[in-house]
């Protein structure tokens, strides 16, 4: 199975849920993006690294770099390698000069961790296609705004619309709030609205 590789975008703050944060891959030879939803202490972890900051005193995965180089065991490369039920699913690539060992990881501390090693993070097509977001640029109106603009906004009563509200959407409908979301850079509602088109995909 050929491997895809990503790079780190960024990490956005989550406009909805307090504490939460959306992780940003992106392909390298390609549009796609995946975003995943992470917690505040993974988000700091990795801007930290993304930031070049040093702590004064090492972080869980500062630490982890440490131990796995005073016995010269390195990270060669991070696979995340299964998307079920909107869990990314990740394994460390390890070798010690003489064996290469896997390692299951939780996607946010294998980011965190290949940012610290320098290694590639890697993916699957498949997991792309289910999961990347593609961001396609509209034409914008005359005042300068997208068409779809303000397309998460329930038009009887001006309030957002919740993730369990989605399933009151068309389909089309939601394809250009994937849009609108993307463009905002709000990446926790993209992936709440992709997770509901897959949901719907799946079931037809």
């Amino acid at each position: 199975m050929s491997k895809i590789k990503l790079n780190v975008l960024g990490i956005s703050y989550s406009q909805t849920q307090s504490g939460a944060y959306a992780l940003v891959l992106a392909e390298e030879e390609g549009e796609r993006r995946i975003p995943i939803i992470i917690g505040g202490f993974e988000a700091q972890a990795i801007a930290i690294q993304l930031e070049g900051l040093k702590p004064p005193r090492p972080l869980t995965h500062d630490l982890f770099l440490s131990f796995a180089s005073a016995f010269g065991i390195s990270i060669i490369e991070i696979n995340i390698y299964k998307l079920e039920e909107g869990v990314f699913y990740s394994k460390l690539i390890c070798d010690d000069g003489k064996k290469q060992m896997t390692v299951d990881a939780r996607t946010s501390d294998a980011i965190a961790l290949a940012l610290r090693f320098s290694c590639s993070i890697y993916t699957t097509e498949e997991i792309l296609a289910k999961s990347g977001i593609v961001i396609d640029i509209e034409p914008e109106t005359k005042e300068g705004k997208s068409a779809s603009a303000g397309i998460f906004t329930d038009p009887s009563t001006g309030t957002r619309k919740s993730g369990d509200e989605l399933r009151d959407f068309s389909l089309s409908e939601l394809k250009e709030m994937l849009q609108d979301a993307i463009k905002n850079e709000n990446y926790e509602r993209a992936s709440d609205i992709r997770d509901e088109i897959n949901h719907r995909n799946k079931k037809s």
